[in-house]
């Protein structure tokens, strides 16, 4: 392992295929040598509040997620400590009680909406890539997960978008892309993109 890791910022709207491209990556490089740190890991625990109310926190406000945290074990990370990941149940908006232990690698793969928004983080990233996908495309992709993975209807999927989501993706995320040093039109089904970032990380690796 080198004495000091690539510290990869993988960033993009809600559905835009952030996810996608980070197991391109770890399938690509090796998932043996990536330590991957998810922002939405670290929501804050809102388990005092009523269900009811915990539907109506604005998730998509940097706000809502405990990046002082986030910033604590990616810089461990880097000077070669293991963290314990925190795992955030999206069914009920709660932190459970249950860690993923993290071991340093040689890549920290860093993934979020909202990662580039705040200063503080931007400084760790030595690449930071934003992936560039149409809204409409982004919307049914998030329609979709939310359906079929956190148990969500359809009609307040919509209503969550339209009054929180598109708002804070055009005051935070978009104009985060400024600061993307690569910018992927079409998430990890662009190949060029994803052959040139792979090919990127290697070299720096090397």
């Amino acid at each position: 392992m080198p004495s000091a890791p690539l510290v990869l910022g993988l960033a993009g709207g809600t559905g835009s295929g952030k996810t996608t491209i980070a197991n391109v990556i770890l399938r690509r490089v090796g998932a043996q040598r990536v330590a991957y740190v998810p922002h939405d890991a670290y929501y804050r625990n809102f388990s005092d509040l009523p269900k009811a109310q915990r539907d109506f926190i604005n998730w998509d406000h940097p706000d809502s997620l405990e990046t002082d945290l986030m910033i604590e074990h990616v810089k461990r990370l880097k000077a070669g400590q293991a963290i314990d990941l925190p795992v955030y149940d999206f069914a009920t908006h709660r932190r459970t009680e249950r860690t993923v232990r993290v071991e340093p690698q040689p890549i920290i793969m860093v993934e979020g909406i909202l990662i580039f928004a705040d200063p503080r983080l931007r400084e760790l990233f030595d690449v930071r890539i934003f992936v560039d996908t149409d809204p409409d495309i982004r919307f049914i992709r998030r329609l979709q997960r939310d359906i079929a993975e956190r148990g969500r209807t359809a009609e307040s999927v919509i209503q969550q978008y339209l009054s929180t989501v598109r708002p804070m993706h055009l005051e935070f995320v978009e104009p985060s892309k400024r600061y993307a040093d690569v910018i992927i039109p079409e998430g990890g089904y662009n190949e060029a993109a994803m052959e040139m970032v792979v090919a990127r990380i290697e070299s720096l690796l090397r």
